[in-house]
Formats: structure tokens, C-alpha cells, sequence
């Protein structure tokens, strides 16, 4: 667990501690707080960075005594899933209107809001690859995945403890039918040709990127980022098209709400903001994404038709068949 403490004196009116929750990459919190820090200098923030999965289990798990003020840049399918559960208060952030419907809560007051979308791609190491005499070219689908060549050369993160993994395997599972075996029939090939399944959504692209794997099944920003670096990869985003879920805020239902929870809340989908989120992920919530390196299309038309109420109700029954199924060759913690 990553804890982080922000504690600034300023002259801001706005003051007090919140607890955030979140599953951005470490760098991003980082690279975001700066902005919050500057214009509110006497709210202190304490972050508690996890994985998705992770974060989802300690929320549920902490749900008669929350321990969170709010929830910012996790999985929008967990949201739903804590929706549900009724342990989000309802709040609309200044500004909410901007965000488009498909990337926000249906209901009249939003118990969450997007702030910008990952999907499933597939980091390829060249270098690697071509020992096995193949070509990125070669792997354009998921079907191309199931190649002998690269059996126990694939690493993939665990989706109970990731959203990139849970993201991929949901929609996995959607693009053949849903409740039907036809997804689970391919989970069970692909899982052949798996060498292990890490608790972590970046993992791997960043082994991929240093050779310790020849294709990673990771997001979009994690192998671009990589190749940025310098290593020798390339990110391929299924011909199918790609599971794909929302990073997304919420406010934590408490029998006190702190008000500089709603604070944050306000910055963390401002103009500002979201242009720091456009640097590292092409589709930002409002519509208005940038041209990102690496995606040489609108990677909007990337997304399945995800029906995340779908995944929602499904997520337990999912993790459940996954583990029983698949969990032998997960990582340790």
C-alpha cells in the first residue's frame, strides 16, 4: 500500500484532512495533486493508493465504518458494484453537466462521475517476439493470443485484484454472448498460453517492455508509456475491439460528510484537471480528448458496447468462476 501525505499551510478559506482513495498510477497522483495543493493549501490529503480490486474489497469490507471521504480515479464498474451497496452519497461536482451521460451516473443526482476511460491492448516486446519467429503484425486479435508460439509467454494481471484484468476479462466475455460458455471456452485456451497473472494493471506492459514477457495484456497508456521510455514494444489494440472501463470519482457515504471532500470532488473534474488527465489518456469524459502518441485513430471507436450494469451485477459470479478456474497461476502478493 502506497500512503501519501499532502500537508500544506496556505490562506485558502477551504481547510481540514480527507481521505482519498484511489487507484491512479503513482505517478499520476503525484503528477495531479500539484494542481489541488496549489489552490487549496490547507486541506490535507491523505491518499491510500491500491489496485482496483484491492481498493473495491477494503470499501466493501469497511462499509459500517468508512474509512475513505472519497474515491477518486477507480474503476466506474466497482462504482456501480458500491452503487448497489448503497455506500455512495449522492453529489454533483461543479461542473458535472460537462461530462457526457454515457461517463457519469444515470441518476438525477450522480452517486458517480467519469473522469477519463482505459482499454485493453496488448504490449508486445519485438525484440522477444521475433525469437519466437513471429512479427507484431502477427498478433492483431485475440484469437492471435492463442498462437503455440506463445505458450507460457503471456503475462496478464489478476482481475481480482485489477481493473485492467477485470476490465479484459468482462469484456472478453461480452464480446462472446455474455452468459454463454463460448467466453470461458476461450479464457480456458488463452490460459495455456499464460505464464502467470499479476496483481497489477501496468505490470504487464512494464515486463513486456523489459523482456520478461513477450506480450503483455495490459491498457493502452501503460505500453504507450513504455515505448516512450525506450523500450522496444508496441502497443496493439485488439482488431475486435477493447474492454474498456472509466476511471471515476465518488463521494463516500458517512453519517458526516466532510465538505472539503466535495472540494476535491469540484477540482478533480475542473477544465484544469482534465486537461492534466488528457496527457496521459487520450479519452477524457467531457468529449474533448486529445491526440495522443500512439493512437493514430479515435480511440473512442476502440470501446465494445459495454453494458456495465451487466458487469456489475455479474462482477462476483465472474471473480468466483475466475479463481476456481484460472487462480493456480496467479502471482504472489
Amino acid at each position: 500500500m502506497v500512503f501519501i501525505a499532502l500537508a500544506l499551510v496556505g490562506c485558502k478559506e477551504d481547510s481540514g484532512t480527507i481521505t482519498v482513495y484511489t487507484a491512479l498510477e503513482d505517478e499520476l497522483v503525484t503528477e495531479y495533486l500539484k494542481g489541488f495543493t496549489e489552490k487549496h493549501p490547507n486541506i490535507k490529503v491523505n491518499v491510500v493508493r491500491e489496485s482496483t480490486g484491492i481498493i473495491t474489497a477494503r470499501l466493501i469490507a469497511e462499509k459500517d465504518n468508512p474509512q475513505a471521504d472519497l474515491v477518486w480515479g477507480t474503476a466506474a464498474s466497482s462504482m456501480l458494484v458500491l452503487d448497489e451497496r448503497g455506500q455512495l452519497e449522492p453529489y454533483s461536482p461543479s461542473g458535472v453537466e460537462r461530462v457526457l451521460p454515457k461517463f457519469k451516473s444515470t441518476k438525477a443526482i450522480p452517486t458517480w462521475v467519469g473522469i477519463d476511460a482505459w482499454e485493453t491492448a496488448f504490449i508486445i516486446n519485438t525484440v522477444e517476439l521475433a525469437k519466437l519467429g513471429l512479427k507484431a503484425e502477427d498478433i492483431k486479435s485475440y484469437n492471435d493470443l492463442l498462437r503455440p508460439e506463445l505458450k507460457q509467454h503471456i503475462v496478464m494481471s489478476n482481475p481480482n485484484s485489477s481493473g485492467t484484468g477485470f476490465l479484459t476479462v468482462a469484456g472478453v466475455l461480452q464480446l462472446n454472448g455474455k452468459d454463454t460458455d463460448k467466453g470461458w471456452d476461450y479464457l480456458s485456451k488463452l490460459h495455456e498460453n499464460v505464464d502467470q497473472y499479476v496483481h497489477s494493471g501496468s505490470k504487464p506492459a512494464k515486463m513486456a517492455a523489459a523482456g520478461e514477457c513477450v506480450v503483455g495484456v495490459s491498457f493502452g497508456y501503460a505500453g504507450i508509456s513504455q515505448k516512450q521510455k525506450g523500450a522496444p514494444v508496441v502497443t496493439v489494440f485488439p482488431v475486435e475491439g477493447s474492454g474498456w472501463d472509466m476511471e471515476a470519482n465518488a463521494l463516500i457515504k458517512k453519517s458526516k460528510i466532510n465538505p472539503a471532500a466535495k472540494i476535491f470532488l469540484d477540482w478533480a473534474i475542473s477544465d484544469e484537471t482534465m486537461e492534466a488527465y488528457k496527457k496521459n489518456y487520450p479519452i477524457i469524459t467531457t468529449g474533448k480528448g486529445g491526440n495522443y502518441e500512439g493512437h493514430d485513430f479515435d480511440p473512442v471507436k476502440q470501446l465494445i458496447d459495454s453494458d456495465f450494469a451487466w458487469t456489475a451485477s455479474n462482477r462476483d459470479i465472474i471473480l468466483s468462476k475466475w479463481m476456481a478456474m484460472f487462480d493456480s497461476k496467479s502471482a504472489q502478493k
